[in-house]
């Protein structure tokens, strides 16, 4: 399958890889920020965006398959790497099947507990059941600061602060995508990520946290550099679940250092 994409900039090339939601529009917060330093290849996974579904099974599994052969389908070997929540979970795996160069994932799922894992399916799908349920009146709602704050308690630290055009896309993202139930069942019943041991990893491994992180709780956050003992913990202190809509800057500026 052949992943949607657009490219931005110029300088080494880095590819990211979006979570649930917009596709690639979630990274419009940063993108184009990065863009003035690389060249920004921004996928849409399949059912994201305007990539089509998967024709089979839809795991996180065959998801990192679909990057995987896009990196070698644009003669990308090497690059560098970046993904948030699932998508920072589908860098990781890539990084540990040594596909791919630095690494940076912000907020990876796939290290909650059984206890964390029932948590977080529980009270996601009533989220995304509200928001489709909202769907046509969400622009209206998502302009007022006491009706966005409501919406968006579990994936903002500061959800009054953030603006529509921000938020927007991610949220019409969760409504509309063909694929978001069947990457919620992935990520809620399939199995958790596994890591990979001292040295295995083709570059350097750094995650990113939000400290208020209600979706992918902050102590996940110790498993996963558990998982890939190579890897670099950095905290986004005042920051929810995206660290592109809470801490743009800081983001930015942790995917570049932490990529080449």
């Amino acid at each position: 399958m052949s992943l949607h994409h657009v490219r931005r900039g110029n300088g080494s090339p880095l590819l990211l890889v979006h979570g649930l939601g917009a596709g690639w529009h979630s990274w419009d917060p940063i993108i184009d920020a990065l863009a003035e330093h690389r060249e920004i290849i921004a996928v849409d996974l399949p059912g994201f965006g305007q990539t089509p579904p998967l024709p089979g099974e839809v795991s996180i599994a065959t998801l990192a398959d679909s990057v995987a052969q896009f990196i070698g389908e644009q003669g990308l070997d090497g690059v560098a790497t970046a993904g948030q929540s699932m998508g920072g979970r589908i860098v990781l795996e890539l990084a540990r099947r040594g596909v791919g160069g630095d690494t940076v994932a912000l907020d990876p799922g796939g290290f909650w507990s059984d206890r964390e894992l029932a948590v977080f399916g529980y009270t996601l799908r009533p989220s995304i059941a509200l928001v489709r349920a909202l769907r046509g009146v969400l622009p209206t709602l998502l302009g007022n600061r006491v009706s966005r704050t409501a919406l968006l308690a579990q994936f903002s630290a500061h959800p009054w602060s953030l603006t529509q055009q921000t938020v927007l896309p991610d949220l019409l993202g969760l409504a509309d995508a063909p694929a978001t139930d069947a990457a919620l069942d992935a990520l809620t019943k399939g199995p958790k990520q596994q890591g990979a041991s001292l040295g295995k990893v083709p570059g350097r491994v750094t995650i990113g946290w939000g400290r208020r992180d209600l979706v992918t709780v902050p102590r996940q956050a110790h498993r996963a550099v558990a998982a890939f003992p190579d890897a670099t913990l950095h905290w986004f202190p005042r920051c929810g679940h995206f660290p592109q809509w809470d801490a743009p800057h800081e983001a930015v500026e942790l995917i570049l250092t932490g990529t080449h």
